[in-house]
């Protein structure tokens, strides 16, 4: 009798497991839809340490950046926070930094590579942290809404608007069109801009900020705007609909500000009388005419920073950042809240988690490469031309 021998298997990961594992990516799912209502583990004082050990074996040759809505344990190892825009424009001022760690999400770590020399390289801890914002508007479907405005006799006129929370084909396809790109705290001065180039805006990938701005900031009506669904023929609009709208509104939105509702705004005012209702203007139209203070994340931290001690918040945005927020001003006697009752992370934003980043670290320490984020030549070209317009405006 003979035994027969093992044979060595040639087994492939599928996209779904390198998904899982953090090193693929779906650019065509919309990530994080999802709403956990636990909060994060706590921290792994083992991974802490590992973490601090990788980080300083790199010393200078790595920067981590921290978006304001990671949660705490990886914020701890950010050599800096803010913003999307804020921590790009971070990255490209440190050039002696030879590996960018971008905890944020995908389209984050795309900017800082714009953004930064051929000599750096940006990683993303997790190649599956997007963002459905993002996702929500692909250059396939963006250059067939072309096609539908050039049909329409009116592409000439329109000049394309671009969130900064937008991939890096649609940026470039805005430095193509003449267009540019806006923050949550310019795009008022990016849409009169716009309007000085042309007679029309197309606003991309955000509905809500696009509509905030337009009819809140700039006395536009409700009717001057109109809704591009890239799901439905010509977007679901008719030809005359294009003609007769100023702001042509793409059907996209943050899955985690898109949550946050009327009722929202007035269970918290029955519940806490004299409260403060602070949101962010990616939140629907009613929710931010309700509220009392509307403004982009750096607003409402100088808002709640410049606040008279007792005060009470209510806060519109990611729950990570609100409950930072409340604990770093409990001591001075201001009362901050989360203004939904439900419990709502960016689940993508969460998928950078210590376990992601010690490892990303590590590798790099050991002198491996790894998740690391490039744009193409040409994308980059465009794409910085529209992030050029945006820093050229006044």
């Amino acid at each position: 009798m003979t035994t027969a021998q093992p044979q060595e298997l040639d087994v492939q990961p599928t996209p779904l497991a390198l998904l899982l594992l953090g090193r693929e990516a779906d650019p065509r799912s919309e990530r994080g839809v999802e709403c956990p209502g636990d909060l994060p583990a706590p921290s792994d004082p083992d991974l802490v340490a590992r973490a601090r050990a990788a980080k300083e074996k790199l010393g200078d040759k790595v920067f981590v950046l921290g978006h304001h809505y990671q949660r705490d344990e990886v914020i701890q190892f950010a050599d800096v926070t803010g913003d999307s825009f804020k921590l790009a424009r971070d990255a490209a001022a440190r050039p002696e930094a030879e590996y960018i760690v971008f905890c944020g999400v995908h389209f984050m770590a795309e900017s800082a590579d714009i953004l930064t020399t051929d000599a750096q390289k940006v990683v993303l801890p997790d190649l599956a942290a997007g963002c459905s914002m993002a996702d929500m508007a692909t250059a396939e479907q963006v250059a067939e809404c072309w096609d539908v405005l050039t049909e329409a006799g009116i592409a000439e006129q329109v000049v394309p608007v671009s969130y900064m929370n937008s991939s890096a084909d649609i940026k470039a396809f805005t430095g193509r069109h003449g267009g540019t790109i806006c923050t949550s705290s310019n795009a008022k001065r990016a849409l009169e801009w716009a309007f000085q180039q042309g007679e029309k805006v197309l606003f991309l990938p955000d509905q809500h900020l696009g509509r905030n701005t337009a009819v809140r900031d700039m006395g536009m009506s409700l009717d001057d705007c109109v809704v591009y669904n890239p799901h439905k023929p010509n977007g679901g609009l008719t030809a005359e609909e294009l003609r007769a709208a100023k702001m042509i509104l793409w059907r996209g939105h943050c899955s985690v500000h898109g949550r946050f509702s009327l009722d929202s705004v007035n269970d918290v005012r029955a519940r806490i009388p004299g409260v403060n209702v602070l949101v962010h203007p990616e939140c629907k139209h009613e929710v931010v005419s309700a509220a009392d203070h509307v403004g982009s994340t750096e607003y409402i931290i100088k808002a709640l920073e410049a606040a008279p001690a007792g005060s009470k918040w209510a806060i519109g945005t990611e729950l990570n950042l609100v409950r930072r927020l409340a604990n770093r001003f409990a001591p001075e006697g201001k009362e901050i809240v989360f203004l939904d009752k439900t419990v709502c992370f960016c689940s993508t934003m969460n998928r950078i988690d210590l376990p992601h980043l010690v490892w990303a670290l590590e590798s790099l320490a050991e002198g491996n490469l790894v998740n690391h984020i490039q744009v193409d030549k040409e994308t980059e070209t465009y794409a910085k031309l529209a992030l050029e317009r945006m820093l050229a405006l006044p």
